[in-house]
């Protein structure tokens, strides 16, 4: 019955995955929208219109004229030409472009499981949580890029950037993990509470790690201390803990933000590798057993990138090291995800 189950819940299943896929790239269009300071270049929010760009000479001038009136073209980009403009507004037509794109992926398949009855009861629950949360993440977004047009701010707030980035990974999680039920045998879901528990630490860890990425990003505080392993000559470097009080400094001081970015990247590696080390006792034929190696992998990798970022972050950041760096975050986040998945068996 298990096989059966499986077999009939595949289309739906690979469905999800490819909604997986296309929300990692949508993750990444943010970051590069983010570190290509592209994210205020659209000052109107047009759900249906705003799929095609300006069509004429005329219609990108009156898209420029409104990027004018704001504070970052004022104070930072006054030098920019239209072709300037350009080149930013793409970025975030695309990342929006992306995001309609996935909302029709989703919508369409949706009504004709539903008409071919490849959904059943079981199903609906999740699926309006999923649309729920993509609608969400719609608002969100959009309540971020209004919060910068205006006078006064030249960027959207690295705070309200990490809540959008956040709320797009919960997504990006839930719909992984919903197409994992839908496709992995029960036989390879085992009992093994103690890496279960050390797993979900790790979830928990990392996510806050990523919380502080989204910091490193909306703050570009690559920038503010590019030198490894030390930071700026110094293991505890000058400059932390100097604006207000403990909670204030943690969440806007660039230097601090980078000095916690990299404690957890060490944490995390050497909690993966015991996480890793245990997952060996796990029996050999498991899936889990056999894909215990891709968390160390991954997170081995992540640092490498994170360092390359760094040393390489002169002037600016590097866009390829940076994206790079995104997406193997993202990827070592759904490996956690896969192996609790394999662990959360219950007596």
């Amino acid at each position: 019955m298990e096989a059966v189950n499986i077999k009939n819940s595949r289309p739906v299943a690979i469905w999800l995955y490819i909604g997986v896929g296309m929300l990692v790239i949508q993750v990444l269009l943010g970051g590069l929208t983010r570190l290509t300071g592209s994210g205020l270049s659209i000052t109107e929010w047009q759900p249906l219109l705003g799929a095609f760009p300006p069509m004429n000479e005329t219609d990108w001038q009156k898209a420029f004229d409104g990027y004018k009136q704001i504070a970052q073209y004022k104070y930072v980009n006054n030098h920019f030409t239209l072709t300037d403009f350009k080149f930013i507004f793409f970025w975030e037509w695309l990342h929006r472009d992306w995001a309609r794109l996935i909302g029709f992926v989703f919508i369409i398949p949706f009504i004709y499981f539903v008409i071919k009855k490849k959904i059943d009861k079981s199903m609906i629950n999740p699926m309006i949580v999923l649309f729920l949360l993509g609608a969400l993440q719609g608002v969100i977004g959009w309540v971020m890029v209004m919060s910068g047009l205006n006078d006064e701010n030249l960027y959207v707030s690295h705070i309200r950037l990490a809540v959008h980035f956040i709320a797009a990974l919960v997504l990006l999680c839930y719909v992984f993990w919903f197409a994992l039920k839908l496709s992995v045998p029960d036989r390879e879901v085992l009992q093994v509470p103690g890496l279960r528990r050390l797993n979900i630490w790790l979830l928990m860890i990392v996510a806050v790690q990523l919380v502080y990425g989204a910091f490193m990003a909306g703050l570009h505080a690559a920038l503010v201390a590019n030198t490894w392993p030390d930071i700026n000559g110094a293991w505890i470097p000058a400059g932390m803990f100097s604006q207000g009080g403990f909670v204030v400094d943690i969440v806007h001081n660039p230097i601090t933000i980078q000095f916690i970015h990299r404690g957890l990247a060490y944490l995390i590696t050497i909690l993966i590798a015991l996480w890793w080390w245990k997952a060996a006792k796990v029996p050999v034929a498991s899936w889990l057993h056999g894909t215990r190696y891709l968390p160390l992998l991954l997170v081995l990798l992540q640092v490498l990138l994170g360092v390359l970022t760094l040393l390489s972050s002169q002037i600016k950041i590097p866009l390829s090291y940076a994206i790079l760096h995104q997406f193997v975050g993202m990827l070592l986040l759904l490996s956690l995800v896969w192996s609790l998945f394999l662990s959360r068996a219950e007596k």
